[in-house]
């Protein structure tokens, strides 16, 4: 897909987020540069890139924690500068990657800190509220761990806990940098599946690229600060970027279930095998021979099957 063609086609109306031109440096060091994407109400945004790629920096821009040197970030049609902090914190809430610590609160406590935004400064939980802390504990499995202390819950538990927190913020835009850390195979399907369910724009970075094929409405692949593609998981997940961006041979093919790309990747970069990647052949497949750019291509070659 265009990356021009993908934001100009489209009514401004229906943007939860329009980012433009977005830079940022450090020391004469270019970080992010020129990113540009937007994303439509109710959308599911997932950023993917090798480490280093400029993933979480990019997050940060969008949640204020930097200010960029150039470009700009409009909200709902609003930019982000001229929201004032409360403002911005009933629009937007944010679960981190790293969860924190030393807090002396019960689970259901710590969830009930999303009320923050929506509460006067002397005003107390009431009944409402309560059923709010109570539907979004359910959600994410953790209705059982309400008393408990957070600190005692698993890593996996407490990232769970930030997202509960941040349902009951009530946010038109939901940001999560790897929300998935952490959590076995069971919950990064619940909770990517969560975060499809509740209705609202929602951006995060991951690394399980078969997860955010089955579970995103569009990617943004970065490499080295740079955007290479923005598109539909069909358009941005293809054998030749995945070889190219992320340095590893594979082989994409259509999900049976949810029809998106599914990756196989192929194995050997440390353990003395001709992978592919450097040979442009792996001798390890008989049915399979890898080009350098990763892609696999079958070939006859003799056997019967």
């Amino acid at each position: 897909m265009s990356l021009v063609s993908g934001l100009t086609s489209q009514g401004t109306s229906e943007l939860a987020l329009n980012v433009r031109d977005l830079s940022w440096q450090v020391e004469s060091r270019s970080i992010l540069s020129q990113i540009s994407f937007s994303i439509e109400r109710g959308e599911m945004l997932g950023i993917i890139g090798p480490n280093g790629a400029g993933k979480s920096t990019l997050l940060r821009c969008i949640y204020r924690y930097i200010k960029p040197d150039s470009g700009h970030i409009q909200l709902f049609g609003q930019e982000i500068t001229h929201l004032s902090s409360k403002a911005f914190a009933r629009e937007v809430a944010v679960v981190l990657q790293d969860t924190p610590h030393h807090f002396e609160l019960t689970t259901a406590q710590l969830v009930a800190i999303g009320l923050t935004p929506h509460k006067g400064p002397f005003e107390l939980t009431n009944s409402a509220d309560r059923v709010l802390i109570a539907d979004a504990l359910e959600k994410v499995g953790l209705t059982h761990k309400a008393r408990q202390n957070y600190e005692h819950l698993s890593g996996g538990e407490k990232q769970r806990a930030l997202i509960a927190r941040a349902i009951v913020q009530q946010p038109k835009l939901l940001i999560l940098d790897e929300p998935t850390n952490h959590l076995d195979i069971r919950y990064q399907i619940q909770i990517m599946e969560l975060l499809r369910s509740i209705g609202i724009t929602v951006i995060t970075s991951i690394h399980d690229l078969n997860l955010a094929s089955a579970m995103c409405d569009k990617l943004l692949l970065l490499e080295e600060g740079k955007c290479i593609s923005y598109g539909s998981p069909k358009e941005v997940l293809t054998e030749q970027a995945i070889g190219e961006v992320f340095g590893v041979c594979s082989h994409v093919m259509t999900h049976p279930q949810h029809g998106n790309p599914q990756i196989c990747y192929f194995y050997g970069y440390e353990t003395g095998y001709e992978t592919g990647y450097e040979t442009g052949h792996d001798k390890n497949y008989e049915q399979g021979q890898v080009n350098k750019t990763g892609s696999v291509t079958l070939e006859d070659t003799g056997h019967d099957d």
